[in-house]
C-alpha cells in the first residue's frame, strides 16, 4: 500500500469538495480490515506453538531413536536365533517325512508279500485228508505283524508330537518377534512432502518454522499498512466538512490490540487546499483499492499457516506415536527375553527327542524289513518243497526202473540156476549117496527187492504243472 505520510502534513483547504460519503466509506472498510490483527495473533501462536514442538520433537526422537537403535540390534540377534530354530524345524520336518516315506515304502512291500502268501493255495496233496483248502497266510502268525505296526505307529506318533511341540514354539516365538517388528514399522515416521535425496526421516518442523516465520513477519507488516490507512482515512474524514463527528463515532470501538497514531487535534487544525485535497483523494482511493487484496493475503498466508501448522501437529503426533511404539517394542522384547530361553531349550529338547525316535523308528523298519524277508523266504522254501518233490518223484522212479531191471536179472539168472541144477541131478544124482550133500536137491534161492520203510516211499501227488510254476519262479521266469 501506498504510505499516507506524503499527504498528512498538506495546508487545509475548503473541505465542503470533499466527498463525505466516500470517505466514510473507505473508513468503515478500513477499520473492518483492522480484524485481521486475530490472524496476525493466530500466526504468531502458531510460530511459537510450532518452535515448541520443534524442541520437544527433537528431544523425543533422540530419545527414541537411541532406544530404536539398540532394539534393532537386538531384533537381529533374535532373527539369528528364529533362523536357527527354523532350521532345525525345517530339518526335523524333512527327515520326519522321510521316515514316514520309507516306513510306508516297507509296509507296502510287507502288504504286497502278504498279499503273495494269501494267493499261494497249499496243494491238496500236502494237506490233510478233510483239510479244507488253506493258503500259506494260515500259517503265519499275524499278531506279530500286528503288534510291530502297533509299535511303529506309537513311535510315529511320538515323533509327530515332538515335532509339533516344537513347530508351536517356534510359533510363538515369530509372534513374539513379528510383535516387536510390526511395533516398530507400524510406528515407523513418514515425513510429510516430498522426498529429499534418500532422507525421508528428516524433521519437516524446521522448514515449517521457517515459512511460518516468513508469513508472520509480511502478516504484521500487512497489518501495519492497513493500520497507517485507517490512520489515514481518519485523518482525511475529521479535515472534511462535517466529518469530525463521524471520525469520531466510526474510529471508535476498534479491535482490540490496535494502536493508530493521529493526534485528534493535529487533524482538525490543518486544512488542505482543493489541489491538496484532490491529490489526498487519489493516494487514498488507491490504498482503499488494496485493502482487499491485503486483507486476502493475511487471510491466505493464516490459512497456509493452519495447513502446516496441521503437518507439525501430525509429525508431532507421529513422533509420539513412534515413542510409543518403541516404548511398547521394548516392553515386548523384554518380555521375549524372558521366554528366549525356553524357545532355545525347546529346540535342543527336539533335538535330542527326535533323535531318539528316530532311533525306534529305523529300529522298528529293520524288525519290518526282517519280517518281510522271512515271508519271502518262506515263499521261496514253499517253491523249493514243490522242487523238491517233483526231484524225489524222478528220482523214486530211476530207483523203480533200476529194481524192476535187477529183479528181470535176477529171475533170468534164478531160472538158468534151477534148470542146471536139475540137469546136474539127473547126470550125477543116481551116482552120489543121498545124504553127502542135504542141499543137493534144494530149489534155487529166491530173492525179492522191496521197499524197506512203507511210508517213506509215499509221495505227494503234485501235478507236474504246479511243480514247473515253482521252477518259473525261482527262475525269476513267472
Amino acid at each position: 500500500m501506498s504510505s499516507s505520510n506524503e499527504s498528512i502534513d498538506q495546508n487545509p483547504f475548503d473541505t465542503a469538495s470533499t466527498t463525505l460519503e466516500t470517505l466514510v466509506s473507505h473508513l468503515l472498510a478500513s477499520k473492518r480490515s483492522l480484524s485481521s490483527i486475530n490472524q496476525v495473533w493466530r500466526a504468531n501462536e502458531l510460530v511459537t506453538s510450532t518452535r515448541r514442538s520443534l524442541e520437544s520433537s527433537v528431544i523425543a526422537r533422540a530419545r527414541t531413536d537411541f532406544l530404536r537403535s539398540g532394539l534393532d540390534e537386538q531384533v537381529k540377534i533374535l532373527e539369528k536365533v528364529r533362523n536357527s530354530t527354523r532350521e532345525v524345524a525345517v530339518e526335523g520336518a524333512a527327515e520326519f517325512k522321510g521316515v514316514i516315506k520309507d516306513l510306508d515304502a516297507a509296509d507296502e512291500r510287507l502288504r504286497q508279500t502278504l498279499k503273495q502268501l494269501r494267493a499261494t493255495v497249499v496243494e491238496t496233496s500236502l494237506r490233510p485228508d478233510g483239510d479244507g483248502e488253506r493258503s500259506l497266510m494260515d500259517f503265519v502268525d499275524e499278531t506279530g505283524v500286528d503288534g510291530l505296526m502297533a509299535t511303529i505307529k506309537e513311535s510315529i506318533d511320538a515323533a509327530g508330537g515332538v515335532l509339533s511341540d516344537f513347530e508351536q514354539s517356534n510359533e510363538a516365538f515369530d509372534g513374539d518377534l513379528d510383535g516387536v517388528k510390526d511395533l516398530l514399522e507400524s510406528r515407523s515416521i513418514q515425513t510429510p512432502g516430498p522426498k529429499v535425496g534418500n532422507d525421508r526421516r528428516k524433521s519437516p518442523i524446521p522448514d515449517i518454522l521457517r515459512n511460518m516465520e516468513d508469513h508472520a513477519e509480511e502478516m504484521a507488516d500487512n497489518l501495519e499498512s492497513l493500520v497507517k490507512h485507517f490512520d489515514f482515512c481518519v485523518t482525511a474524514i475529521k479535515q472534511t466538512e462535517g466529518g469530525d463527528d463521524a471520525a469520531q463515532q466510526i474510529a471508535g470501538d476498534l479491535p482490540k490490540g490496535v494502536e493508530v497514531g493521529q493526534n485528534d487535534s493535529d487533524a482538525r487544525s490543518k486544512f488542505l487546499s482543493e489541489d491538496e485535497s484532490k491529490e489526498m483523494m487519489e493516494v487514498l482511493e488507491k490504498d482503499a483499492n488494496q485493502v482487499e487484496d491485503v486483507v486476502m493475503d493475511i487471510r491466505d498466508r493464516m490459512i497456509e499457516m493452519e495447513a502446516q501448522h496441521e503437518l507439525v501437529v501430525s509429525y508431532k503426533e507421529e513422533c509420539g506415536q513412534k515413542a510409543e511404539g518403541t516404548t511398547a517394542a521394548f516392553r515386548l522384547l523384554e518380555h521375549i527375553g524372558s521366554r528366549l530361553p525356553g524357545y532355545i531349550t525347546q529346540s535342543h529338547l527336539f533335538l535330542m527327542r527326535w533323535d531318539e525316535e528316530k532311533s525306534k523308528i529305523e529300529e522298528r523298519l529293520e524288525e519290518l524289513e526282517g519280517l518281510r524277508e522271512f515271508y519271502l523266504g518262506f515263499l521261496r522254501a514253499y517253491d523249493n518243497l514243490l522242487i523238491e518233490i517233483g526231484r524225489r518223484k524222478i528220482v523214486k522212479g530211476k530207483i523203480e526202473k533200476v529194481a524192476q531191471d535187477a529183479m528181470t536179472k535176477i529171475e533170468r539168472l534164478s531160472e538158468d540156476d534151477a534148470a542146471e541144477r536139475d540137469s546136474f541131478r539127473k547126470e550125477q544124482g543116481d551116482f552120489l549117496p543121498a545124504d553127502i550133500w542135504p542141499g543137493l536137491t534144494d530149489d534155487p534161492m529166491q530173492y525179492q527187492i522191496s521197499v524197506v520203510d512203507g511210508g517213506a516211499g509215499k509221495m505227494p501227488d503234485v501235478s507236474d504243472i504246479a511243480i514247473q510254476q515253482a521252477i518259473n519262479r525261482m527262475s525269476g521266469k513267472n
